[in-house]
């Protein structure tokens, strides 16, 4: 890590490109926590955090591998943004989602927008678009195909296209991924695909056994919990359903209302 310190804020200024000067955040590497405009460099491949310190800007520069921990602050309306594209009007944020992808390029939510970008793609019905956006994420960050919170819209998109042997490489992976959040939204993709090869009683039981259920039960903890359960109980559910076991399924609908009401899945 290196620090520039500039006596006039212009000649700081004049480094941050336009797109980036809005984006606040903290980066903490083994100095300590970096707040303030944050942006990050294709050329040099670092990250930057301009502070005012005095009458002079003080930038300091940060390599991805001393980064101990980031804390970008969300974009502008993503709520919202986010709201609309869940109720299904993903078309009216697909602007706004291609604009953070670029903007907050390696700045924490480029992920979680293209994540949202091709899910709009999907409640279009355009899987081809939706392929694209997924595509342009994997070939820059092959990892992000099996890893991480983006990794089960690919997986969604593969599936619809019906790449079936892609997605179960893909889903191994994630499985040995040593990724608590990975692993779990691999068990629930296995339950889709192996949905997708027909609803017989015998394959509505194997996704339980081997998807939905495991994760409802045994994924209960904290930040995950809030992030599998809802999907895993409501699939769930319907599989109960399914197989004519009509109180297994209202447990599990109860369940997904009680604990996760604000979720899309308990509203479905």
């Amino acid at each position: 890590m290196k620090k520039l310190l500039a006596t006039l804020a212009l000649a700081v200024s004049a480094t941050i490109s336009a797109s980036a000067a809005d984006i606040m955040g903290t980066i903490t590497d083994s100095q300590g926590a970096h707040k303030g405009v944050v942006r990050y460099s294709m050329k040099s491949k670092t990250y930057f955090v301009q502070t005012k310190q005095g009458g002079a800007l003080l930038e300091v520069e940060i390599t991805p591998d001393d980064v101990s921990s980031m804390d970008i602050e969300a974009p502008k309306g993503w709520d919202q943004a986010v709201e609309r594209v869940e109720k299904g009007q993903g078309a009216s944020a697909i602007k706004y989602f291609d604009s953070v992808v670029k903007m907050y390029n390696h700045l924490q939510w480029d992920l979680r927008a293209a994540r949202y970008l091709a899910d709009a793609y999907l409640s279009m019905g355009n899987v081809d678009k939706a392929n694209d956006s997924c595509m342009s994420v994997v070939r820059a960050n092959p990892e992000a195909a099996y890893k991480g919170e983006f990794a089960p819209i690919f997986w969604k998109v593969l599936l619809q296209l019906g790449k079936k042997e892609q997605l179960e490489k893909l889903l191994t992976k994630a499985a040995a991924s040593g990724d608590r959040y990975s692993s779990g939204a691999a068990l629930i993709g296995r339950g889709d695909l192996i949905l997708a090869s027909g609803e017989s009683a015998e394959s509505i039981r194997a996704a339980l056994v081997d998807g939905y259920l495991r994760v409802a039960l045994m994924y209960t903890d904290g930040k995950i919990a809030e992030q599998l359960r809802p999907e895993a109980l409501a699939k769930s559910a319907q599989c109960f359903e399914k197989i004519n076991q009509a109180g297994r399924a209202d447990q599990m609908r109860a369940e997904l209302k009680r604990l996760y009401p604000a979720s899309q899945w308990a509203k479905k």
